[in-house]
């Protein structure tokens, strides 16, 4: 991954009083959330990567809800309707959170209701935040560059595994918390974001073998789902910053634009 070569030396003479902070998982969120302004979820594998796939690839837009109860809902009011469980795809659903699909056509004008078993879930948590975007090591670059610009302090929240500590949203995490101390100058106070900084430091550049053996990279694996880790792990296949905008995840350069339209179903 390289680094984001966005600000001007000029504005590296201080360190600025923006924090950085990392959170291990949805489970610790409470601890963190009451001092920050933008929470960015992270989930590698695969809802945030696929969410950005699919706001790069033509999809109006992509409303997250945390349960198959609400999708099937939404389903059933006509809109189109993703969920997945256990990274399958769940019965009487024609998507799942594969990014692959979100490139094929289908869902390009259309909206989107996506639950998943644990993205959909971090981003019901960070709703309470003034401001929630979506991060993955797909559109890296995008969203270190977009929060450079913002005001106020970032939360990175990982999804993880059914609240549990996982090592590729912490590793991307890490990156994004990296380029932000190094290029903007923010500061961080906490361990987490000094391990998830030196977790993805030790393994820049080797990402892919690094991860074989997590536990979600062979869940994914005995799915015979290798070629959407492989785009997953791939860094900045995107130039999307998905924010969340009136309860549905758009591009936040729509939003800055002012061309945010109705729902389409």
């Amino acid at each position: 991954m390289e680094e984001v070569k966005s600000m001007p030396e000029s504005s590296k003479a201080e360190r600025s009083e923006r924090r950085v902070e990392v959170c291990f998982s949805p489970r610790q969120f409470d601890l963190y959330k009451d001092d920050f302004h933008t929470c960015v979820v992270i989930d590698v594998l695969r809802a945030t990567s696929a969410i950005c796939t699919g706001l790069a690839n033509g999809v109006d837009r992509i409303i997250p809800v945390p349960t198959v109860e609400e999708a099937r809902a939404l389903q059933s009011e006509g809109y189109v309707a993703a969920a997945e469980r256990n990274g399958q795809i769940v019965e009487g659903f024609d998507f799942g959170n594969s990014p692959r699909a979100y490139m094929e056509g289908a869902l390009r004008g259309k909206t989107v209701a996506l639950t998943t078993t644990n993205g959909t879930k971090a981003i019901e948590a960070a709703k309470v935040m003034p401001q929630v975007a979506i991060g993955s090591i797909n559109n890296l670059d995008a969203i270190c560059t977009w929060l450079m610009q913002q005001p106020g302090n970032v939360l990175l929240l990982c999804s993880g595994w059914k609240d549990k500590f996982n090592l590729e949203d912490t590793i991307c995490a890490g990156a994004i918390a990296d380029n932000l101390i190094d290029i903007a100058r923010y500061r961080s106070e906490e361990d987490s974001t000094i391990a998830a900084k030196h977790l993805f430091l030790g393994v820049r550049g080797n990402i892919f073998p690094f991860l074989k053996a997590s536990s979600h990279r062979r869940r994914l694996r005995k799915l015979n789902l290798g070629e959407d880790i492989k785009y997953c792990l791939t860094p900045n296949t995107v130039n999307v910053v998905p924010v969340l905008h009136e309860g549905a995840l758009v591009d936040a350069r729509r939003i800055k634009e002012g061309v945010v339209t109705d729902v389409v179903r």
